[in-house]
């Protein structure tokens, strides 16, 4: 009986966010072992949903699940936090006899005051389990990969759709790739290009663009020895070395053609360069233009500000939009989403359902993205922020915001409501207007701190969906943040040339 071991080390860090990531946003978020993981993941459609799929139609196969951790995008992990996580991890491999080790990463980790985190994982992992023993990783489709990972894994694969509604199909094709490399039915050996470019992510979705077109020749290449390519847009805020877009290509005994094959849909990626970096209003603007949507009678209308999204290490904390709509003084309810403030929850708590609120939103930790906006309120709504996630984007089994509130500014028109939530989480699924009693249908214009994820639940529920660009640690202008670690010649922070 085959004995797989299962790991997930799994966060996405964002250098230019004024909030570490902690153990406690681990464990808020995925933090288990053992039976515990298969209980909390059985028919999701997440990675670990993919390993169960595959023990299900492999009975004689065994897995031990190791530490599964996961957290929502944010600042660099404290260099304790990573010691000790993957320290669990590589104890676990070297004190079990294993036949394969399945890993979960996301690709573009960060710890302070370190380079190259989920390398560093990989290489001990590697260490532990030693040469013979067939090692496959999975990969988010934003992973920032160093070009020796391919050197140390014998198969990898990652998302390949934007929204990430794949998980779980991913998984399994590594899966599958270590089943046939176990019994010696192919010996995959791999390639990684690095491209020329730190890519913004904003128009990388997969159902059309530049990335749809990558994703489709990429696809094209998996015939003869070729087994799989990939290809990587990169995480955009991540200061590493191996910061940037990357080809990532694996063939049966073909170094060669891997190599090739890598090289190949590098130039495709590169080649499609400036089709990434599209511009998007500002905030005003697009509050502008959503209004003159739903006069049209084609709303309702969300508008993204995509330079706070909490899964780019966005802190649900900047007040750009929230300024441009109160500005704007919709003539329909509107409503933003939202804003992560313990305090100002704390204090609706204490007003009680009709209570009165003052304070400010925004710039709670940090100015740097523009002053607070002054508000005074009705609280309207209380509700606990935990809920089941539901597909199709699945980032965990759970969703926590920890302790919401909805509240409804003075003025402003028809009326702004703010969604206030005492932790930073991902407002993708519904679940959250759910846990409030609200639909999204209630209110004809909605902001939300949010980019492309958001789209896979949404997307049917508008009529039109408006990306802007507001200040925020995920904020479009790449080159406008200060990078050290991430090689000088990559467009468009040194240059580059026309594509």
């Amino acid at each position: 009986m085959p004995r797989l071991a299962v790991a997930m080390l799994s966060h996405e860090g964002n250098s230019f966010s004024p909030v570490p990531t902690t153990l406690a946003d681990f464990q808020a978020a995925v933090w288990c072992a053992g039976p515990e993981a298969r209980l909390r993941f059985a028919g999701t459609e997440s990675e670990m949903g993919g390993v169960l799929a595959f023990l299900a139609a492999r009975p004689d196969w065994d897995a031990e699940f190791l530490r599964v951790a996961q957290a929502t995008p944010g600042g660099p992990l404290a260099p304790g936090v990573f010691d000790a996580i993957r320290a669990e991890i590589v104890e676990g491999l070297a004190g079990g006899r294993f036949d394969a080790v399945y890993l979960a990463l996301h690709g573009a980790m960060m710890v302070e005051g370190r380079d190259l985190a989920d390398l560093e994982l990989i290489a001990r992992v590697r260490e532990a389990i030693g040469p013979e023993v067939p090692l496959g990783v999975s990969f988010d489709l934003h992973a920032n990969l160093d070009p020796s990972i391919a050197w140390l894994v014998d198969f990898a694969s990652a998302y390949k759709t934007h929204p990430h509604v794949d998980q779980r199909d991913t998984a399994l094709r590594v899966l599958d790739a270590l089943d046939r490399t176990l019994v010696g039915a192919i010996r995959p050996v791999g390639a990684i290009a690095k491209a020329g470019a730190i890519l913004p992510s904003i128009n990388m979705r997969t159902d059309a663009g530049p990335m749809a077109e990558i994703e489709a020749i990429a696809a094209s290449l998996v015939t003869g020895p070729v087994l799989e390519a990939v290809p990587f847009g990169g995480f955009s805020y991540a200061d590493t070395a191996a910061a940037g877009a990357a080809a990532m290509v694996f063939a049966d005994r073909d170094r060669d053609a891997a190599v090739r094959a890598a090289g190949h849909l590098r130039d495709a990626i590169d080649a499609r360069r400036d089709a990434f970096f599209e511009p998007l209003p500002g905030p005003a603007e697009a509050v502008a233009r959503a209004l003159a949507v739903i006069a049209r009678g084609e709303g309702p209308v969300a508008v993204v500000d995509a330079g706070d999204n909490p899964l780019s290490g966005g802190i649900a904390d900047t007040p750009g939009l929230l300024r441009a709509l109160i500005d704007a003084a919709p003539p329909v309810p509107s409503l933003m989403i939202y804003f992560c403030d313990p305090e100002l929850v704390g204090w609706a708590e204490a007003a009680g359902a009709g209570g009165r609120l003052e304070g400010t939103l925004g710039a709670r930790l940090s100015d740097r993205f523009g002053a607070a906006v002054p508000f005074a309120a009705t609280v309207v709504a209380l509700a606990p922020g935990a809920f089941a996630a539901r597909p199709p984007l699945i980032c965990g089994p759970g969703i926590d915001f920890g302790r919401l509130a909805l509240i409804r500014l003075d003025g402003a028109g028809g009326g702004i409501h703010v969604v206030l939530a005492t932790r930073a989480a991902s407002p993708h699924d519904p679940g959250l207007l759910t846990a409030l009693g609200i639909g999204q249908a209630d209110f004809p214009l909605v902001g939300i701190k949010a980019k492309n994820h958001f789209r896979a639940a949404y997307a049917g529920r508008f009529g039109a969906i408006l990306a802007c660009d507001a200040p925020g640690p995920a904020a479009l202008d790449i080159a406008a943040f200060p990078f050290e670690r991430a090689p000088g010649h990559l467009y468009p922070l040194g240059g580059g040339g026309g594509a």
